[in-house]
């Protein structure tokens, strides 16, 4: 299959994650993806072990984010390394940035200067809070990002502190809005012949995340979110939604009439919250009873009064009971990209599929420089 991207090359000076995420999607469409790295250190993520988790020097979340990609190791303080990385330039569709506001004008590569040597080039450009006001010099990382937001108010239950993600939700948010930017931005060079800067940060990102929650909050006298007592899921939505501990595990339960609920799990005390309309209002009291009366059986045998009643609920698995699943074999997920010395990771694919076909490759995240000795020579430098 004709990968959609295939022949654009990207040159990503971005470091982490939010940035070469969106780097990653694009080399999974087919884009030639090459990071710029530092001589010696390359991007900082190649240390960034998490559980000290590395294979071959570099931390898997390194391997995981940059695979099918290739490295071009240049210092831009050396005037001859610069020179090269402005050649490489000039044959690029794409290039990437999250350094700090000021760091790529002061090396001579802000847009105005990459537009003067390459006039159609599509700019990409990733803050932590944007260019101006009192943040812009703050750290741009996920945790802060989901602190300063005010989405750690939203999980957990109401007397659980400020609960984060358990995944790095800014930077994956913010790596996709980069690359639905810099996509549309390409075909809008395709059509009229133009470039363009496109700019995202990790706070839009998250706050977008978020637009039903602040749509509630401006429009409602400013109320802020009230988790649950229990089974707090999202603090907008009604009882039963949530997730409550059975004899033997949990079960996840969707919206859906409480009337319904309490006849298919024996508990006809719902009916009045149904008929009185207070499943928002008596939230807390309402989920307080389910729990209790959910605790006295399986997960299993709950599902099987729920789910043939077409009643929304689910198991709550955890990663061993996930890929052990039926659903997630026929996913097919996984994939195993490997180094030319034969080092190898399982990671997972790109979750997009084009006429049927899952996208899907072989290449390991490159080992620092590896383009170094070819890459002039193939892009007719």
């Amino acid at each position: 299959m004709k990968q959609p991207l295939a022949g654009l090359v990207v040159l990503e000076f971005s470091q982490y994650l939010a940035g070469p995420y969106a780097g990653l999607r694009l080399a999974d469409l087919g884009a030639r993806v090459i990071k710029i790295e530092r001589p010696k250190w390359g991007d900082a993520c190649r240390q960034l072990a998490t559980k000290n988790l590395r294979v071959d020097n570099d931390s898997v979340l390194f391997h995981t984010i940059n695979r099918n990609k290739e490295s071009y190791a240049a210092n831009l303080k050396d005037a001859d390394d610069l020179e090269k990385v402005k050649q490489l330039i000039s044959k690029a569709d794409v290039i990437t940035h999250n350094f700090r506001p000021g760091i790529m004008e002061r090396i001579g590569l802000d847009y105005a200067s990459v537009k003067a040597i390459n006039p159609t080039i599509v700019y990409g450009e990733v803050s932590g809070y944007g260019k101006v006001g009192p943040w812009k010099d703050k750290p741009g990382q996920d945790l802060l990002a989901q602190s300063f937001s005010g989405l750690t108010w939203v999980s957990a239950d109401r007397a659980a502190p400020p609960t984060p993600f358990g995944v790095a939700v800014a930077d994956m948010m913010c790596g996709t809005h980069l690359a639905q930017g810099l996509l549309a931005a390409l075909v809008r060079k395709k059509r009229h012949g133009i470039g363009a800067k496109v700019e995202v940060s990790l706070m839009e990102s998250i706050l977008d995340l978020q637009f039903e929650g602040l749509t509630h909050f401006f429009n409602n006298g400013q109320q802020l979110p009230t988790r649950s007592e229990t089974a707090n899921a999202h603090p907008y939505l009604e009882a039963p939604y949530g997730i409550y501990p059975t004899q033997d595990g949990h079960i996840a339960i969707a919206m859906g009439s409480l009337d319904k609920l309490g006849q298919l799990i024996g508990l006809d005390s719902l009916a009045e919250y149904e008929a009185s309309n207070t499943s928002f209002e008596k939230r807390d009291e309402i989920k307080n009873i389910i729990a209790a009366h959910l605790k006295s059986q399986t997960t299993a045998h709950w599902l099987a009064l729920l789910e043939p009643a077409d009643y929304w609920c689910s198991d709550v698995f955890d990663y061993d009971k996930l890929t052990s699943s039926e659903v997630y074999q026929l996913l097919q997920m996984e994939q195993k990209v490997s180094r030319g010395n034969n080092v190898s990771v399982t990671t997972t694919r790109c979750p997009i599929r084009i006429n049927q076909s899952r996208l899907t490759s072989n290449v390991a995240a490159p080992v620092l420089g590896n383009a170094n000795d070819y890459l002039f020579e193939e892009l007719g430098l």
